[in-house]
């Protein structure tokens, strides 16, 4: 994520280059320079790789710095022990079982969710959701497998 101006100069002189390097590497000709076509062909689709996730960053910033940002994912991050604590019981999960999914006590659990994740550290909560998120994640390509 770009988090200011100068970030933003920076990946945007990153993105011109690599998009100068990928019209050279696909403006070559084939085994010219005695590279293999598969090799080749492997150098072209990681630039190409790398240039996408750089104007999808772009285009991100570009955007929040327009003012189109969702305020609706500021309520969400409230509103955050709150999905955690729904999302265990929506996927049926008690708290013992998240505790063992997570490597962790039981009662640590019952203390995260009694305090609405008060005393937990970000890398904690980060990792609950993950875990959670797995589970949801994982319903969801089931659920696309059987359609």
């Amino acid at each position: 994520m770009i988090k200011n101006e100068r970030q933003y100069r920076i990946t945007r002189t990153q993105a011109e280059r690599f998009t100068r390097t990928l019209e050279g590497l696909r403006s070559r000709p084939e085994r010219a320079d005695g590279v293999h076509p598969v090799i080749a062909q492997a150098q072209v689709d990681a630039v190409s790789s790398q240039l996408a996730d750089l104007e999808a960053e772009l285009r991100e910033y570009e955007a929040v710095r327009d003012g189109r940002f969702e305020v609706e994912a500021l309520r969400e991050a409230v509103n955050l022990p709150e999905l955690l604590i729904k999302a265990r019981i929506a996927q049926g999960l008690t708290q013992k079982e998240l505790a063992d999914r997570l490597g962790l006590k039981e009662q640590q659990i019952q203390r995260y969710e009694a305090t609405d994740y008060a005393a937990a550290k970000w890398s904690r909560i980060r990792e609950v959701a993950g875990e959670l998120s797995k589970e949801v994640y994982g319903s969801a390509q089931a659920l696309e497998i059987h359609r």
